[in-house]
């Protein structure tokens, strides 16, 4: 899997947001405190906001929150408001692929590769990230041997 740009920032600013919770935070406070730049930034916001993930308000003590409390709101969220779905196939959902041959047995992959993300992204809510509390299923595969090894 391959974390964008825009999915990086876009998780990085709702971290920003919850541990805010329930202050509202500038777009230039959210980029100084994630080193990144505020244009960019504010299209990822615009994304998050239309999703439904954060909620803005306009004005001189305006900002951005998050639309429910960190708790609620998963990583998998947060990036399928800017990214779409979280395992594509060539542009396909992975239950839409087809494949003949020695290889018509590959969407049943695609579909565990998917199912494995979710297992993490939408299992983790951003106050368990901000707090360093994720599931114990999520942290056990960090302890692995080769976790953090490249390949």
């Amino acid at each position: 899997m391959q974390i964008s740009a825009r999915g990086d920032y876009a998780v990085r600013a709702a971290l920003s947001l919850a541990q805010a919770y329930p202050a509202l935070m500038s777009a230039q406070a959210i980029a100084q405190d994630q080193e990144m730049p505020r244009k960019f930034l504010e299209a990822v916001l615009a994304d998050l906001r239309r999703a439904g993930v954060v909620r803005a308000q306009r004005g001189a003590e305006g900002g951005y929150t998050l639309s429910h409390p960190p708790r609620d709101v998963t990583v998998g969220q947060v990036i399928r408001a800017v990214d779409g779905p979280l395992a594509g196939v060539r542009g396909l959902r992975p239950e839409e692929t087809q494949y003949t041959g020695a290889a018509e047995n590959l969407p049943n992959l695609w579909v565990a590769v998917r199912a494995a993300v979710r297992e993490v992204l939408d299992e983790v809510s951003l106050a368990e990230l901000v707090s360093g509390r994720m599931p114990a299923h999520v942290r056990k595969l960090t302890t692995r041997p080769d976790a953090w090894q490249p390949r």
